[in-house]
């Protein structure tokens, strides 16, 4: 059974992206189908506030469904603000609670670099690290199973996976929920608790 965190963090958090980044329309998606919505949860995990609500409200998400991990990372780019956001918050609440883990962060590249060390991910890569992948928004699930993939190849322990938003595609969840060993798959909110929200704000036409 998931567990819900207190939603203080997570009930501002849904208020932003109801009002900055959901949209009603016709879109084409990443996977080729389309959809009378769009959530571009990047709007919202960039924003100063929203950065900061999206960092704590998966923080306590975490902590609620008791995972232990030292780390937190996902595919570029959609996961990079989530990361530094959920990494940043970890150590204020260290500054508060001294027994608070620190979850520090890497980044998965969609391909090896060029040059250099060559390295796919950048930030923490430790054999045995117990990670979490993160992703804003999940339909296919392709780009959060990339950075599991990624992550179990450089050795490390998928402990959960968590996403802003889950579209409740049919194939999604089971997919993500194989690919990480059946780790749990949390999400904060889904497609529709966002249309909800966005339907009960006023309109700014």
């Amino acid at each position: 059974m998931v567990s819900m965190p207190d939603q203080t963090h997570a009930q501002q958090l849904l208020s932003l992206l109801a009002r900055t980044s959901f949209k009603l329309g016709q879109f084409k998606l990443s996977s080729g189908g389309t959809s009378d919505y769009y959530i571009d949860c990047r709007t919202t995990t960039l924003h100063a506030e929203g950065g900061r609500l999206s960092g704590h409200a998966i923080l306590e998400l975490l902590e609620a469904n008791k995972i232990d991990a030292e780390a937190v990372g996902g595919l570029t780019m959609g996961a990079d603000p989530i990361v530094s956001n959920v990494a940043t918050a970890s150590a204020w609440r260290a500054q508060s609670h001294p027994n608070a883990p620190l979850l520090h962060g890497f980044l998965v590249r969609k391909a090896e670099k060029a040059h250099g060390t060559g390295r796919r991910i950048e930030g923490v890569c430790r054999e045995g690290a117990r990670v979490i992948i993160v992703d804003d928004v999940c339909t296919t699930g392709a780009s959060t199973i990339a950075a599991i993939e990624a992550a179990q190849e450089a050795g490390m322990i998928v402990a959960a996976v968590v996403c802003i938003v889950e579209r409740e595609e049919a194939a999604g969840r089971p997919a993500v929920e194989a690919a990480a060993k059946n780790a749990p798959f949390l999400r904060l909110f889904t497609a529709n608790d966002v249309r909800a929200e966005h339907l009960k704000q006023p309109s700014t036409a």
